[in-house]
């Protein structure tokens, strides 16, 4: 417990108070219980930063912190509902992905702290004691109290407004002196009112989209060396700011509530397989830290192109996507918006190759039967027949035989005890024929066994060990067909992409079993992207014009003009048109001032030129023109001057011939990818980075986290697909 003792009892030397000071704290010495809010500690690099929590939450936790001190741990969702707050424990932990949990406090009372001048905040028990003694000084209206604590801590209230923490030189004082305030003061407040801390007031409760955002090389995404998540953090947060300053109309009409972002981590998956043991074994020794940087980080691309860790890489991927998906359901059950993917990077080439994979529907009656002819016949889908002359099976009492295999009604018989004596090999081949009897019984052929789980083997009495058999055998089998299906998809696509001038978008792609999304992205967002280059290298130069996404309508290519990561797909479309990418309009509704100066001058520098060579034409022609009489002198100079306009008008026409294509280049047809809308677009460059490209070629390639107009055009497009618009369109802008 802390001691209280009269300042000047201790300390002779503190002033007592005047008169006017008396009069001062007399005429407001009623008491008011300090309001409350919530903070919470984030550690980075060592470092504890206590934070507060926004308006919105800090109430959300105060009223269940009132309602629940008798209830055992209550659990409130904080922060959009990506971290959830257990007020019983004091721990805030993050929903969607792995953190350390973080400390929190019911914050009232504060000192700044000695590094910097951020404002740290009590222990709740220590600021309790604090607002006890600060009551009854403000009742009784004694001040020049001094507190002493146990571990030899002062802290002295002079008035409401002066209050002052003593750290003691030593802790441990061989002479036996008491402590006084000759240590380092540090300035004491009550109440987050009166200590200048920035309190957001909260995200909009409702969600119209979610976006999940897919990682590229190495576990750190910007200059700064920060996680997936951290830079996620950071685009959901202009992305608000960008709701407010663009979409006002729309949240203030309540159309709108705000854009989901959640990261994706796939790195961290990859590298706990053990390959990080296996590559340290071969790593020289020299300029360690430069390969333990290369191992962590450029491999994960040669990575991708092993059929081994690229089947790990596009499992994890869509695993997580799909598991954070399910989990975004469950927390938000009336969520009825879209869904978009991104990628910066490396992990847009993953989620490229992910989405050229996708089955575009779910089966219909005529992809099963043709699945079930497939199953009989051995035959796969794709090379029964193909175009426009292939005959859908059918199965008629005159006909006997397809062209391309048994007729499915009168190969039924044949088929089902083909299929027994298939089950009856497969058993005896594991030694377990005397289960033989269980299988005739539920009419189990060979087809119906690999679609057999654990509990169906359970409900037909096998035991354990038998069934442990079955289930790996299963499995193999399954494994086995898989692979062969999509080795044979991929030969037959490679054979006619050969005769094709438009290659299959697959074309090179490693060979893996790519995993299907729980959902179709309205929109694939690809940052930084070197999906032109890799599909250049594996042999498609051509992109078909025709071709789209099977899951997905829409795609934008976005880059920093001095990114070298990045690549162009639009060429691949409309190889033969030369035109730029669309520039990304500036968040504040016009160019960059230098890039306008710079087309300003080089308006001016062509309109120099044309005029001098109009001058110096009509000077050259006025010395070599033979000489005329006087009188015939008026004339000529007309005549000079109409032969002078009418050379001078063809000479900015081939300057302005492109002019059409530069007023209007959203018209230019690139192709079904986008939905015929324009894919590349390029962000402005700023002024600093005009100086030297090669100077800001990688935080070109690391900007996109905090780029304004990168999240705007996110957001536009997304609420395009549901009717929202800007609230005043941006000049240039599609």
């Amino acid at each position: 417990m802390w001691s209280v003792m009269s300042a000047q009892e201790q300390n002779p030397t503190v002033p007592s108070r005047t008169a006017p000071e008396a009069a001062e704290w007399d005429a407001g010495n009623g008491y008011e219980a300090v309001a409350p809010h919530w903070f919470y500690c984030k550690v980075t690099g060592g470092r504890e930063r206590w934070l507060p929590f926004s308006i919105q939450d800090s109430e959300r936790l105060e009223e269940a912190h009132g309602a629940g001190k008798d209830k055992g741990d209550v659990v409130v969702p904080t922060s959009g509902g990506r971290y959830d707050v257990h007020l019983k424990q004091r721990q805030r932990l993050a929903v969607f992905w792995e953190e350390e949990a973080s400390e929190v406090r019911r914050c009232t009372w504060f000192y700044k702290g000695d590094k910097d001048n951020k404002y740290v905040p009590y222990s709740e028990s220590f600021s309790q004691e604090l607002e006890e003694a600060y009551m009854i000084a403000v009742t009784l209206d004694e001040w020049k109290k001094k507190l002493e604590s146990p571990s030899r801590e002062v802290i002295i209230l002079h008035n409401p407004k002066l209050m002052v923490h003593y750290h003691p030189v030593a802790t441990s004082d061989d002479w036996g002196s008491t402590p006084t305030e000759q240590g380092r003061p540090r300035t004491v407040k009550r109440g987050v009112e009166n200590i200048a801390a920035e309190i957001p007031n909260g995200e909009p409760l409702q969600i119209d989209h979610l976006v999940f955002v897919v990682h590229g090389i190495g576990p750190a995404c910007d200059i700064r060396f920060r996680s997936i998540v951290q830079c996620v953090n950071d685009f959901r947060s202009v992305s608000l700011s960008m709701l407010q300053a663009h979409f006002r109309k729309a949240q203030e009409q309540q159309q709108i509530g705000r854009v989901e972002f959640l990261p994706v981590n796939w790195h961290s998956s990859l590298h706990s397989t053990g390959v990080d043991v296996d590559l340290e074994r071969i790593t020289l020794p020299s300029i360690s830290r430069l390969r333990h940087f290369i191992n962590d980080t450029i491999l994960d691309a040669f990575f991708y192109n092993s059929s081994t860790y690229c089947q790990t890489i596009l499992d994890t991927v869509a695993s997580e996507m799909n598991r954070l998906y399910l989990l975004f359901l469950q927390r938000n059950p009336d969520f009825k918006g879209g869904v978009s993917i991104a990628g910066h990077s490396l992990g847009s080439l993953i989620l490229f190759d992910l989405l050229t994979n996708q089955k575009a529907a779910p089966e219909d009656e005529h992809s099963r039967e043709v699945r079930d002819l497939q199953l009989s016949t051995g035959v796969p889908m794709h090379l029964q027949g193909s175009g426009e002359g292939r005959e859908t099976p059918k199965c008629t009492k005159r006909k006997k035989h397809n062209p391309r295999g048994l007729c499915l009604q009168e190969s039924k018989e044949t088929s089902s005890s083909r299929g027994a004596e298939e089950v009856k090999e497969i058993l005896k081949k594991l030694d377990l024929s005397e289960y033989c009897p269980a299988f005739e019984k539920e009419k189990i052929d060979g087809e119906a066994l690999l679609l057999c789980g654990e509990k169906n083997l359970e409900e037909m009495g096998i035991p354990l060990g038998p069934r442990m058999k079955l289930l790996h055998y299963i499995s193999s089998r399954r494994e086995m067909q898989d692979t062969r299906e999509h080795s044979t998809a991929r030969q037959h696509s490679t054979a006619a992409s050969r005769d094709s001038p438009y290659p299959d978008i697959s074309l090179g792609q490693v060979s893996a079993n790519y995993p299907q999304l729980l959902y179709k992205p309205a929109i694939f967002f690809a940052f930084g992207s070197p999906i032109g280059m890799f599909l250049t290298v594996r042999g498609v130069k051509r992109i078909n014009p025709d071709y789209s996404l099977p899951t997905c309508k829409g795609f934008f290519n976005i880059f920093h003009p001095f990114d070298p990561v990045a690549y162009r797909i639009e060429p691949m479309i409309v190889p033969d048109l030369e035109f730029e990418p669309m520039l990304l309009p500036h968040h504040k509704g016009r160019k960059r001032m230098h890039l306008e100066l710079k087309e300003g001058l080089t308006r001016m520098s062509v309109d120099l030129k044309n005029n001098l060579l109009g001058s110096l034409r009509v000077a050259w022609q006025s010395f070599t023109r033979a000489p005329l009489a006087a009188v015939e002198g008026t004339s000529s100079e007309g005549e000079a001057e109409t032969e002078a306009s009418t050379e001078k008008q063809p000479d900015p026409k081939p300057e302005e011939a492109p002019a059409p294509a530069k007023d209007d280049p959203s018209l230019i047809n690139v192709g079904k990818l986008n939905g015929g809308n324009r894919i590349d677009y390029v962000l402005q460059e700023k002024p600093i980075e005009s100086f030297n490209e090669y100077l800001f070629a990688l935080q070109g390639h690391l900007c996109y986290w905090e780029s304004e107009d990168t999240v705007l055009l996110v957001l536009k497009e997304i609420y395009q697909t549901i009717g929202v618009t800007l609230d005043q369109p941006l000049p240039g802008s599609q």
